[in-house]
């Protein structure tokens, strides 16, 4: 509340000109065209909130309030729902609503563009946690004549509001800075590729220095991608068939999953990872201990090396419906585990036998696996730590399991040496 009331001071500057509040569709606006120095839209995203039904809290009580001085604005019982630029209130399931959505943001975007002025600029902010999402919104951009020349992700949400309790919500939105531009016809797959990789590789830096992290910083690579690929009307491979946009999304993954999991792990260790350590590592870096939809984990583990639906119900990744989650070592039972050699599966049984003070257990496991001696065992462990939150159970055992650690390296060495001593 103090937030809110120390933006009115603000908002009630006034510059003593009239504006002037009209009420029309997106996709017909009542203007000519050339008529706006700049466009600025918040369009819905995608499934993620359903507008009109919290609309209608409002509206019911407006209408009673001021229905009588605008009955043209309140001619329905509740909020008109149809041409609603959503997908989750479209009639024929989950396909048609994808389309529907597409499409109509396609017209939307086309009447930005025609009321613009040639030199005009149009800011368009939009932010989803899923591919099919973002394959909307650029399928919708790429069919228009705004091209993206810029964007930044912005922290617009409130960490502590519900929403982003035990979700993988993300913090930031992204504002993409269109122009009014003709688009190149035809960008060659491995040329477009390369634009990427080179252009990439800045952006993720200065994101990673400004302190962008986890599913906001995938989210964030994104929108600096579509400053590339935005310039053409196609993709096409030297085969002659066009590339999605869900491909080059793949691809972008892929980019932002090898550089992150190296500055993760400080470049040291990167390449000697498992498939799956990467995977548990990425994950608690992009959604802490958040469930998570199957098609993006199926992405992110895809990216890694995973396949997700051999590696389900077999270990730490657990599916929970259209869910998937990384369940961490104080979830997992000693049996489950048994005498895998994984390394998160050795990481997880020794933060057990820790939480239960069996320390020569812990030395058997770390000297009979090798992970004792390991640089690498023990920085994956930081690497965890530091990806999540103060109070999560897997934080305190990692960290427990780590102070002791100088003590404990020492007594495995003393122990090796005694072991060749006797061979």
């Amino acid at each position: 509340m103090k937030t809110i009331l120390n933006v009115f001071p603000t908002i009630t500057i006034t510059n003593n000109l009239n504006p002037t509040i009209t009420q029309s569709s997106a996709t017909s606006l009542p203007y000519p065209d050339n008529y706006f120095d700049a466009v600025f839209t918040d369009p819905p995203y995608y499934d993620n909130v359903p507008y009109s039904y919290l609309s209608d809290f409002f509206y019911v009580w407006l209408k009673r309030g001021i229905g009588d001085l605008y009955p043209e604005l309140f001619i329905t019982p509740l909020t008109p729902k149809s041409k609603e630029i959503v997908a989750y209130s479209h009639k024929g399931g989950y396909e048609s609503g994808k389309r529907f959505f597409e499409e109509m943001l396609k017209k939307a975007f086309k009447e930005i563009s025609r009321v613009l002025k040639p030199d005009g600029i149009a800011t368009i902010v939009y932010t989803h946690k899923s591919t099919s999402g973002w394959e909307t919104l650029i399928n919708s951009l790429l069919e228009s004549d705004l091209v993206p020349t810029a964007s930044w992700p912005i922290e617009t949400e409130m960490k502590a509001r519900l929403r982003a309790r035990e979700s993988a919500a993300l913090a930031s939105s992204i504002y993409f800075v269109c122009r009014k531009m003709e688009r190149k016809e035809i960008g060659w797959l491995n040329e477009v590729k390369e634009e990427i990789r080179n252009y990439i590789y800045k952006k993720l830096d200065d994101l990673w220095k400004e302190g962008i992290s986890g599913a906001d910083y995938f989210i964030a690579a994104i929108g600096s991608a579509i400053e590339i690929f935005g310039k053409y009307r196609k993709v096409m491979d030297y085969e002659g068939r066009e590339v999605s946009a869900g491909d080059l999304l793949n691809y972008i993954r892929e980019i932002v999953t090898d550089y992150a999991i190296r500055q993760i792990l400080h470049d040291s260790i990167s390449a000697e990872l498992s498939p799956l350590t990467r995977f548990y590592v990425l994950w608690r870096w992009t959604y802490g201990e958040a469930r998570v939809r199957f098609d993006d984990a199926r992405k992110l583990a895809q990216s890694t090396g995973v396949d997700i639906e051999r590696a389900w119900n077999r270990g730490f990744i657990r599916k929970e419906k259209e869910f998937i989650r990384v369940v961490g070592p104080h979830e997992r039972k000693m049996e489950e585990i048994g005498e895998s050699r994984e390394l998160i599966d050795v990481l997880h049984k020794v933060l057990l036998l820790w939480k239960d003070g069996r320390k020569e257990e812990i030395k058997e496991v770390l000297l009979e696996t090798g992970y004792g001696n390991k640089e690498s065992f023990y920085k994956i462990a930081q690497a965890i730590s530091e990806t999540l939150p103060t109070e999560s159970k897997e934080k305190k055992l990692l960290d427990g399991f780590l102070s002791g650690r100088d003590r404990l390296t020492e007594e495995i060495r003393e122990a090796s040496r005694q072991t060749r001593l006797f061979e």
